[in-house]
């Protein structure tokens, strides 16, 4: 099965940094996008940045540009967060989609998540 399990949410004050994880599981993570989705109270979910594996090409929203940063590693994605705003407090889910580029993910969705780790930015 899919797995996607993300970890490394916590408390920050703004202007801090944080790095979250996503170790991703039973399925051939060449042929997927991999990427970071948030959502806050009251408001939808947003695609925030993404990547596609087999090449390593990215894609950021707007809101994040030059913030924040994703990479991999082995079998994990990682979201580095710097300059941290309350705007950006949310649960962040990691998610998959087939056959996508790192723009279509992030303006559109997955196919799978994980069950999301919670940021808190507060002074």
């Amino acid at each position: 099965q899919v797995q996607l399990v993300e970890s490394g949410g916590g408390l920050v004050q703004p202007g801090g940094s944080l790095r979250l994880s996503c170790v991703v599981s039973g399925f051939a993570v060449d042929g997927y996008a991999i990427g970071w989705f948030r959502q806050a109270p009251g408001k939808e979910r947003e695609g925030v940045s993404c990547m596609r594996w087999r090449d390593g090409s990215t894609y950021d929203a707007d809101s994040v540009k030059g913030r924040f940063t994703i990479s991999r590693d082995k079998n994990t994605v990682y979201l580095q967060m710097n300059s941290l705003k309350p705007e950006d407090a949310a649960v962040y889910y990691c998610a998959a989609r087939r056959s996508a580029t790192a723009q279509v993910m992030c303006n559109d969705r997955g196919d799978y998540w994980g069950k999301g780790t919670l940021v808190t930015v507060s002074s």
